[in-house]
């Protein structure tokens, strides 16, 4: 929820940012070529979006286009879908929505469409079919695997509110100044938003991507679709099934958001899964102290955390040509904690390597990923990404402007959780934001979906996942057990959970019973 599901892995098939730095000001809106409709679909004010011709055309938009190549590569095409800006006025300002697929081989048994979403919000996923393809092994075979840059992501028509950082997520840091010193901060990143892209902002929203959803599927002929969403996602696609409740087939959410718990305050109640998921790598460094230096035991690599925190909340760390402060390490270490695997731990214990060395006065040139996650958190480099992820949790649900509402929550989390609770009680602009234009989603009872969660993820915690299986009787829950991870199938590489999502996907029946997973069957 800070980055999309899979951003942090690293790996060549999730690095899908793309480098669209194109001010709100230059947004491409578009108009919608006329095509002959149908009589019957006169009375459908979205005719002509349902039933606009695709323009299939290669992925590649230039010779360092890594993205591109690998989608064509796996046999990917890719479209631009025209759709309203504003679903209220469907004759008004176009926008477009970008969108990759690999079609179906085995066309005897074809089952559909099966869309992705990856998280985020605000997640680039045009990258991911030929990744998702590979995890579906045969059954993805009778599948279209259709990637989507939902609106203003990616590929798709840009926002960008011309930020000097990639995430709007701060530490409150240990002391009323440090609080203050943050609101001012979120309140001037939502001023730039409002200077920047504020005439698109009431339509930066779930509802509407969802609706985005629908069209694609009617441009792409189909009545149904399936669908395969993490982290986010599963709140996408918990709001599609609830909007169009008749064109979902095969439903798969991994990372499970509770709707109750959605909003622009998404990271609370994360505190205890994150210091779950830190004891977990402490030990895992703590064995590796001959390597690592941070300590013999995991109480001593803990200790180093607490010290890097405490030594940057007196002087700024000097790191590269970075300078950071109490606010900054926080969302460091909780960038380091998505992924359950050795590369993982060993790329993040070699940040927060860096990290003490800096709180030690030595000079330090970060490691590739802490130098990634400085850059992200405190340059411009990835202020699209920002933009449209704090529009989107801020034009869904209205968060409190009281700014004591902030400090009270604060206070008590800090005392359960210094260094986690400062963040996830924090305010955000979202407390400096216009109100949302519609009221948020109100989920449907029921949907025989397929739920996928980790009983140690950081992000969309456990707690998440069983809330909506109670919610949705006719669910299914595959739990794995004794992982700290944040998206699972096809990522983790667990065979039990991945046999179980394909098994679905190939018939469309659901496991007679919840299924759990041990994390180390890989």
């Amino acid at each position: 929820m800070i980055r999309s599901a899979r951003s942090q892995q690293g790996t060549s098939r999730t690095a899908r940012k793309a480098a669209l730095g194109l001010a709100a000001t230059a947004l491409a809106l578009t108009a919608l070529p006329a095509t002959a409709l149908p009589a019957q679909a006169a009375a459908d004010p979205l005719a002509r979006y349902h039933h606009q011709r695709l323009d299939w055309k290669s992925c590649v938009l230039g010779s360092d286009d890594a993205i591109g190549k690998e989608l064509e590569q796996a046999g990917a095409r890719c479209a631009d879908v025209t759709v309203p800006l504003d679903y209220g006025d469907p004759g008004g300002r176009t926008i477009t929505v970008a969108i990759s697929r690999i079609r179906a081989t085995d066309t005897g048994h074809r089952v559909g469409p099966l869309l992705l979403n990856g998280g985020g919000p605000g997640g680039q996923t045009l990258g991911d079919p030929p990744w998702v393809r590979q995890a579906m092994q045969d059954v993805g075979a009778r599948y279209d695997v259709v990637g989507v840059d939902p609106r203003f992501v990616g590929r798709s028509t840009p926002l960008d509110c011309k930020w000097p950082t990639g995430s709007a997520f701060r530490g409150a840091g240990v002391d009323r100044a440090g609080f203050d010193r943050v609101a001012a901060f979120s309140e001037d990143l939502a001023r730039r938003c409002r200077q920047h892209a504020g005439d698109v902002l009431p339509y930066v929203t779930t509802r509407n991507t969802a609706r985005d959803m629908d069209v694609i599927r009617a441009a792409l002929g189909e009545r149904r679709i399936s669908y395969l969403g993490y982290s986010y996602g599963s709140y996408l696609g918990e709001v599609y099934a609830t909007m169009f409740p008749s064109r979902t087939d095969r439903v798969v959410l991994d990372g499970v958001i509770d709707p109750d718990r959605y909003g622009p305050r998404l990271l609370r109640g994360t505190e205890k899964a994150n210091r779950h998921a830190l004891r977990d790598w402490a030990s895992w460094a703590a064995a590796r102290d001959t390597t690592y230096g941070m300590g013999r035991t995991p109480g001593a690599v803990l200790a180093s955390v607490d010290r890097i925190q405490a030594a940057a909340a007196r002087t700024p760390l000097r790191i590269g040509d970075h300078r950071v402060d109490e606010h900054h390490v926080p969302l460091v270490v909780m960038n380091g904690l998505s992924q359950d695997n050795d590369t993982a731990y060993g790329e993040f214990a070699q940040g927060v390597r860096d990290m003490l060395r800096a709180a030690q006065g030595r000079q330090v040139t970060p490691s590739p990923w802490l130098a990634g996650a400085l850059a992200f958190m405190l340059t411009g480099a990835d202020s699209h990404y920002g933009s449209v992820q704090t529009a989107i949790l801020c034009g869904d649900i209205a968060a409190p402007r009281d700014r004591e509402v902030y400090w009270r929550d604060i206070q008590h989390a800090r005392a359960r959780d210094a260094l986690f609770g400062p963040v996830a009680q924090n305010l955000n602009p979202c407390a400096f934001w216009d109100r949302p234009r519609e009221r948020p989603t109100t989920v449907r009872d029921d949907l025989p979906a397929l739920l996928v969660n980790a009983t140690g993820d950081p992000r969309s915690t456990y707690e998440g996942a069983t809330a909506m299986h109670r919610a949705w009787p006719s669910s299914r829950l595959v739990t794995l057990r004794g992982a700290d991870q944040h998206a699972v199938y096809g990522v983790h590489g667990t065979a039990c959970v991945d046999a179980t999502v394909n098994a679905y996907l190939a018939t469309g029946r659901l496991p007679a019973r919840d299924v759990t997973c041990e994390a180390h069957d890989r």
